[in-house]
């Protein structure tokens, strides 16, 4: 079992990695990481607030309670809420990605979306890493309203598409969760290049086969 500085180390890394290659940009976007219930029940690790991802301090990463209420480090990021109520929902996630990444929000502002699955069946890699994608109306932020609605959604989707704002993303681990935010993200990048194009998309044999062989 990692330890907490271990953990913090490890946000910091990943931070990094992916403010290095354009996932994040200036202080959006934020990771948390689930502590252990020995630790700390309930509670997580999350980036603090105006930090950037690119220049994180693993000793100033925020220590926050299943509250919200903080333990150490600087304040936390204002989506705090977000990721308690992805963990509330969903007891077996280890770690949550917020980004504000580029074609994930682009897909995010488009019209006549459905709701219920944002993103198409394109690669059998975002089907085993996403699967459906549903979309969370607009909120602004900071609105606690967000985590509800999230919440609503999370105990059958690790992943969430914020409208006009970005993803949300869990995993069982950090590089889990951080490896699936990542193909959400280059699968939106793929959805918006083939705009226009006769396109084929996985089926729903092919689908239910990927299921079979990488059940979830």
């Amino acid at each position: 079992m990692p330890s907490e500085s271990d953990l913090r180390r490890a946000v910091a890394r990943h931070g990094r990695s992916l403010y290095d290659r354009r996932y994040a940009h200036g202080s959006s976007g934020n990771i948390s990481v689930r502590l252990p219930d020995d630790v700390l029940p309930g509670g997580m690790l999350i980036t603090p607030t105006n930090s950037c991802m690119g220049d994180l301090d693993p000793d100033r990463i925020s220590k926050v309670a299943a509250d919200g209420t903080l333990l150490a480090g600087d304040p936390p990021s204002k989506e705090a809420f977000l990721h308690l109520a992805m963990y509330a929902a969903r007891p077996n996630a280890g770690a949550v990605v917020h980004l504000h990444c580029t074609h994930a929000v682009c897909v995010s502002c488009l019209d006549e979306l459905d709701p219920a699955n944002v993103l198409p069946p394109i690669t059998a890699y975002y089907v085993m890493r996403i699967g459906r994608l549903p979309l969370v109306p607009y909120f602004r932020p900071g609105d606690k309203g967000l985590a509800a609605a999230v919440g609503a959604l999370a105990a059958d989707h690790h992943a969430v598409l914020l409208a006009n704002h970005g993803p949300v993303v869990a995993g069982k681990t950090l590089d889990d969760a951080v490896y699936n935010a990542e193909e959400l993200e280059e699968t939106a990048r793929l959805y918006l290049m083939m705009e226009g194009r006769k396109t084929r998309w996985l089926t729903t044999g092919q689908i239910d086969d990927l299921g079979r062989h990488f059940p979830s």
